[in-house]
Formats: C-alpha cells, sequence, structure tokens
C-alpha cells in the first residue's frame, strides 16, 4: 500500500529586525509567505490528501491554513515538527556580523558536528521521524502534509539518505514552501521527492 508523506516547509515569514527567530512567538508570514502558502495548496489541491498536521509556530499554522481548507479537513498539531532549538534565538547571527563577532558567544560554536549552539541533529531526525510515522499511519494508503522548517526537513532527509548529520547550511535543498515528499510502500521508505511549487529560494534568505 503506497503512502506519501509531504514534507512542507513554511512560506517566508515577516522578520524585519533580520534576526535568528527560532521558537520566539509572533513570527508570522509575510505578505508573500501567505501567497507561497496558497500556491502551495493550489498545487496540492488535486492530491489525495487525507491528513494535515503542522508545527505550534505561528508560521507553520498558517502555511497549513489554505491546504486544509481546500481539503476540507481539521489540522492536527504535532510538537516534533517544530524549529530547532538554538542558543542564538533573538540574535542576528550572520556571519561577520551580530552575535557571532563577540567573544562571549564563541563558546556555543566548539562542536559543529553535534552542533554546540543547538538541538543535536540526531535528536532532531528521531522527533521528526516519529511525527512522519504518525502522519503516515494516519493517512495509510493515501497522502499526509506535515508542515515544518528548514533544518528540521533537511535534518531528517540526510538521516533517511544515510548521510551524515553535520552539513554546510548554504547547501541545503529545502526553498520556503518547498516539498520534501517521503514515498512508503507499507512501512517501508521506498523513494525522496523534492519540488519547489512556489519557486526556488536561496537558504541564506530571511524567512527560513
Amino acid at each position: 500500500m503506497k503512502t506519501v508523506v509531504h514534507l512542507l516547509r513554511h512560506g517566508e515569514v515577516h522578520n524585519p529586525t533580520g534576526v535568528l527567530y527560532g521558537r520566539l512567538p509572533g513570527y508570522k508570514l509575510s505578505e508573500r509567505g501567505q501567497k507561497q502558502a496558497l500556491v502551495v495548496a493550489e498545487h496540492l489541491a488535486d492530491h489525495d490528501i487525507a491528513h494535515v498536521v503542522a508545527s505550534p509556530l505561528d508560521r507553520a499554522q498558517q502555511t497549513a491554513a489554505p491546504i486544509v481548507d481546500s481539503h476540507r479537513l481539521d489540522l492536527a498539531t504535532d510538537n516534533r515538527l517544530i524549529e530547532a532549538g538554538n542558543k542564538f534565538e533573538g540574535l542576528k547571527v550572520a556571519v561577520g556580523d551580530g552575535a557571532l563577532r563577540s567573544p562571549k558567544h564563541w563558546p556555543k560554536l566548539v562542536n559543529p558536528f553535534k552542533p554546540s549552539w543547538g538541538e543535536p541533529y540526531l535528536e532532531i531526525a528521531h522527533r521528526m521521524l516519529g511525527a512522519v510515522q504518525r502522519a503516515r499511519a494516519a493517512a495509510e494508503g493515501h497522502e499526509a502534509v506535515c508542515v515544518s522548517h528548514q533544518l528540521p526537513i533537511w535534518t531528517l532527509r540526510r538521516f533517511l539518505e544515510g548521510k551524515r548529520m553535520w552539513h554546510d547550511p548554504r547547501r541545503r535543498e529545502c526553498s520556503l514552501a518547498s516539498l520534501t515528499s517521503l514515498v512508503f510502500e507499507g512501512e517501508e521508505l521506498v523513494r525522496v521527492v523534492y519540488t519547489e511549487p512556489a519557486g526556488a529560494t536561496s537558504p541564506r534568505v530571511t524567512g527560513a
């Protein structure tokens, strides 16, 4: 029995001060982000969506809303889909700027393989996999949508593809409002398909 679980990254976020907002409350979709959410809903309109679940953060809930409406479903929330924890939350962290210029923050960077500045990659992969398996079971024989965030989606993909967890953030293949679709035969993952219904965006753009 074929089941597809689409991992949907939320749309662009209104973030005029350019901080790493992480799990902070109050960060909602920008006008562009709302349009991206509608584009994805239109892209999935003819798909056999039976279950939609989102991270508890506002931007994920907003991105899920048009899909829920078009398929006349209830929106579920799974805390395991939340953004990765990060010790730089609320700060500007661009290279050569902001928090990274201050020596007091340098100890957070000592182990990029874990990473030392936030939630460990392996923990992210495990919680995301748990959320995916729950969604797969809920939509068995159909399709599910899990709305999450760039780093958790990319970390899970690397985990499932047997790649190392640490990576160059500039090379993530996870644009705003993109779909990383996991295709299952029964409980076995047989294929990963990546699409960008709303177009490509750089991993360096704000609104991540």
